[in-house]
């Protein structure tokens, strides 16, 4: 495994982002996708002590498409300059709360949660949080995971409150996301070290009471 090989890799196709390029470079992509791969299986071995619903999954199926949807973009560039993986049980159409990794150079990141949930689960959530939000404000508040994950990954909120839910809500802040996502950055010197599965399943580790809290609302 050389997640240095994947950055590099990622580096050089930022700058020459197009099918030329990546045809000349197809087999380097290959290696460094099969980096990537391998980096995901060893993440999933670890995780999967403490949160064995992964552990079926196939590693190369858990990564994103490489191929960027350009029908509606303004961006035209065909390929992505990140590799991205996410770790959850059924898959990553499951609609349920995993683990997601980001590796790109100067900007990657870990954590998990929910995105873009559906309507019906982000009722779930929020009633699940109207019923019980002091539980997920204890493992928000906990020592670790404020260490961690100090703040939403996302800032996109309702401005007021949800439907059905009072304005002056005990857990209102809670109830206004749209999405249930923490992350936290990950430096390139991280990301290449040597102790990057352990960091990285410590850090998942500390997220995973935050998705058994989402597990059961939509349970």
């Amino acid at each position: 495994m050389d997640l240095k090989f994947a950055l590099d890799f990622l580096k050089d196709l930022s700058k020459h982002n197009h099918k030329e390029w990546m045809d000349a470079n197809k087999k380097r992509y290959l290696e460094a996708k099969d980096h990537v791969i391998e980096f995901v299986q060893e993440v999933m071995d670890q995780v999967s002590s403490f949160d064995p619903a992964i552990s079926s999954l196939e590693p190369k199926k858990t990564l994103f498409r490489f191929n960027r949807d350009i029908r509606f973009s303004k961006n035209i560039d065909p390929y992505k300059t990140n590799f991205g993986a996410f770790l959850v049980e059924g898959g990553k159409k499951s609609g349920l709360p995993g683990y997601y990794i980001h590796l790109q150079p100067g900007n990657s990141f870990i954590g998990g949660g929910i995105y873009q949930p559906s309507p019906e689960t982000l009722q779930k959530v929020r009633q699940e949080i109207d019923y019980s939000g002091k539980d997920l404000q204890a493992i928000l508040n906990s020592k670790q995971f404020a260490a961690t994950y100090p703040t939403p990954h996302s800032t996109d909120r309702l401005k007021t409150a949800p439907k059905g839910y009072p304005k002056d809500h005990e857990f209102i802040e809670l109830l206004q996301l749209k999405h249930y996502v923490y992350m936290k950055s990950v430096d390139d010197k991280t990301v290449t070290s040597g102790d990057f599965v352990k960091l990285i399943t410590t850090d998942f580790k500390t997220l995973h009471p935050f998705n058994q809290f989402l597990l059961r609302a939509l349970d």
